[in-house]
């Protein structure tokens, strides 16, 4: 099974549903999503705030962050992440930021990503990649990524649940 089929497939048990902001990745995060039968079960939809301006109009990413630290930062992440959970009104968000080359940006260098989740309950939590190769590679492993970051969340999130509910009995 796929990371996003298993994310899916978790997110029906729930009954939660998802929604993606994305730079780096350019939208791959949603269409890797979208290639599960069934997604629209769980996935509400995605943004591609690929200019950093969107990231701040429509993701409310604090735009004196941006100007100090520029688009590829952890903090700039999580509040992708919280952005869009609010903004399209999902109980989870995921979101990746980063440089995949072939230039440096923003004093980072290529293959600097950071991916986040927020979820319910305020859970949030930001990973830093260090990635190598060319920019489809960069792409491709902040999707797989940000998927494996949700799925650890999910499986986390219902073992606490489990916890509770069992330890009333």
């Amino acid at each position: 099974m796929t990371s996003a089929a298993r994310v899916l497939q978790l997110l029906v048990e729930r009954g939660e549903t998802l929604a993606v902001a994305e730079s780096l990745t350019g939208g791959l995060v949603a269409a890797e999503l979208t290639s599960v039968p069934g997604a629209s079960h769980s996935f509400r939809g995605s943004v591609t705030a690929y200019a950093t301006p969107l990231k701040r109009d429509v993701l409310a990413v604090d735009g004196a962050l941006l100007a100090a630290h520029g688009a590829v930062d952890p903090e700039v992440a999580r509040q992708m992440a919280t952005g869009v959970r609010r903004v399209l009104g999902a109980d989870w968000g995921l979101s990746t930021t980063g440089v995949a080359g072939p230039e440096p940006q923003d004093g980072k260098p290529v293959g600097t990503v950071y991916v986040a989740v927020a979820g319910p309950d305020g859970a949030e939590k930001v990973a830093a990649l260090r990635l190598n190769g060319n920019r489809a590679d960069i792409r491709s492993e902040s999707v797989r990524s940000v998927l494996e970051l949700l799925s650890g969340e999910l499986g986390e999130n219902a073992s606490a649940q489990d916890t509770e509910h069992n330890g009333g009995n």
